[in-house]
């Protein structure tokens, strides 16, 4: 089986690029399952209904997510009542929706999908490897085929959680950063790894958002607007082939790909 993993969706220049590319990647790599990170879905910050309908009618199949899933305010409703819309899995008990389902496609095997949030430079989350632990044992009884989203920021601890579930998940691919890295390997166990998938969305920016406006912010350590920029919109994300038997990756590839300009005036 072959995933597509979308790096983190920024505003509707991202949205729109997923509408581009999808049908696109889909035939060219003989995608089945496609997975996106969606915080950064609505304005550069956050989900809504609104936004995920439109990311889901592109083609998506399920969304991840991570800190700043919380700044729109109906997420909460989304999360009880939108199967396809996961939040990180180590948030403290009873908050709502959930980190980790098994979802079904014809003709392809089940696929787990695990999301999670590090703990280093980010706001206090509960402990990831013991809630990857437990969650992915849980998986592993209805499949083999296991994706995961660690949403991080320090890159070791992203490659820790790598490591910690190799053998164990079919791949791990860290998100948050919104800068593409490129040690795409596959570990002893089988486990395909990506410290940050990069993001889909204006890179004619600084990760996303206008450039002026982040400027003055270093320069005059003043609050500033962050507005979602508009130029050079690219889809980034990893295409990773797994064997359906055995849950261990067989390849994993980098994906880049930039809109016409002309698509993206249109």
């Amino acid at each position: 089986m072959k995933l597509l993993f979308i790096g983190d969706i920024v505003g509707k220049p991202g949205r729109r690029a997923v509408r581009y590319f999808l049908p696109r990647l889909r035939e060219s790599h003989g995608v089945g399952f496609v997975v996106a990170n969606g915080e950064n879905m609505a304005g550069g910050s956050g989900i809504t209904a609104a936004t995920a309908t439109e990311v889901f009618e592109a083609g998506v199949d399920v969304m991840t997510a991570g800190d700043h899933l919380w700044d729109q305010r109906e997420v909460e409703s989304m999360l009880l009542s939108e199967s396809r819309l996961l939040r990180p899995e180590n948030y403290p008990e009873g908050t709502p929706g959930q980190g980790y389902r098994v979802f079904f496609k014809d003709g392809l095997p089940p696929l787990g999908v695990l999301n999670l949030q590090g703990q280093t430079f980010m706001r206090s989350v509960e402990n990831p490897f013991f809630a990857a632990e437990d969650a992915v044992e849980m998986l592993r009884k209805k499949t083999c085929v296991i994706f995961v989203d660690m949403h991080a920021e320090a890159t070791s601890e992203k490659i820790a959680m790598g490591r910690f579930l190799d053998g164990k998940a079919s791949a791990v691919v860290g998100t948050h950063t919104h800068v593409q890295t490129a040690d795409e390997q596959i570990f002893p166990g089988g486990t395909a790894f990506l410290s940050d998938a990069g993001f889909t969305g204006p890179h004619e920016s600084i990760l996303g958002r206008e450039i002026e406006p982040i400027l003055r912010r270093f320069l005059t350590c003043r609050p500033q607007r962050f507005g979602v920029a508009s130029e050079r919109v690219m889809l980034h994300g990893a295409v990773i082939d797994i064997d359906d038997e055995t849950g261990r990756a067989v390849s994993i590839e980098r994906v880049s790909e930039q809109m016409p300009q002309e698509e993206t005036e249109a």
